[in-house]
């Protein structure tokens, strides 16, 4: 009785669109959007088109570099905030600070700074390091800064909660036995912060699988990610097959994400 509510909840606004997804998919599109009573993978089968699967490359390979970068930059910050002393509470607050903020005003914040005119470019004209202003806006390059950007505090705090518990202790016998702080890090921190990394990357991984925002403002039209494609498909496109279609795709992809990352997270807590 008790989860009765929070179950007619996710039933009615996760389970029964889902599956309404999953019918529209199989459903013939019609002659002014929208869908036909039918039978067909024909949207599937559009799927699999070279332009398509490029997409899907393109958003694989920036999801993963977006969690890559938020691992390389998140860690030691994380590790810095957990040996803080007093000042934890304060540099916490300066992690989410930018959560705080519309994702919106934020992206804009960025084509602000990457434009021909904006800061970097006049940055490095100031300083003689470039004689014209690079074209950093609408690459690859800009979709992946706003990525990092966007969800870097979401690989910080899950790792921060991990390096937190961990028992100085622990580093003080390693480094009596000899251990040099490379392998301390290595046989010690990595191992007790290995849930907080999985977490983290998981909470990164999922949502930039997913972002349309970012690569619609910062990349422009060639750098449109899977998001993008499923937003086109069911507001100007009108293609609710194919868009269903494109959404299934998405979803088998977190749900792989995330049975991948729980493996990693169980053999993590084996280790520690």
């Amino acid at each position: 009785m008790l989860a009765a509510p929070g179950v007619g909840w996710l039933v009615v606004f996760f389970a029964a669109p889902l599956a309404l997804v999953a019918a529209f998919s199989v459903m013939p599109r019609g002659p002014y959007g929208g869908v036909e009573p039918g039978f067909t993978f024909e949207a599937y089968q559009r799927f699999l088109v070279p332009i398509y699967l490029t997409t899907l490359g393109r958003t694989l390979l920036l999801s993963l570099a977006c969690t890559a970068l938020c691992l390389a930059l998140g860690f030691p910050v994380a590790y810095a905030i957990s040996r803080s002393g007093r000042w934890k509470t304060l540099l916490l607050v300066l992690v989410v600070l930018p959560l705080w903020t519309s994702f919106l005003v934020r992206t804009f914040a960025m084509i602000f700074l990457l434009r021909d005119t904006g800061l970097v470019n006049q940055w490095l004209l100031a300083t003689g390091l470039v004689r014209e202003p690079l074209t950093l806006l609408y690459t690859p390059g800009a979709v992946l800064a706003g990525l990092v950007y966007g969800f870097l505090p979401f690989m910080i705090l899950p790792i921060y909660a991990s390096l937190e518990k961990l028992d100085l202790a622990l580093l003080e016998a390693a480094e009596a036995l000899g251990a040099r702080p490379a392998a301390r890090l290595r046989r010690v921190v990595l191992p007790l912060a290995m849930p907080g990394i999985v977490a983290g990357s998981l909470l990164v991984f999922v949502p930039a699988l997913g972002s349309f925002l970012t690569p619609d403002l910062l990349g422009g039209a060639k750098q449109l990610m899977l998001g993008n494609l499923i937003q086109n498909q069911f507001s100007a496109a009108r293609n609710w097959p194919f868009g269903s279609a494109a959404s299934l795709v998405m979803l088998a992809l977190v749900l792989a994400a995330v049975v991948a990352w729980l493996h990693l997270r169980d053999r993590a807590e084996e280790l520690a």
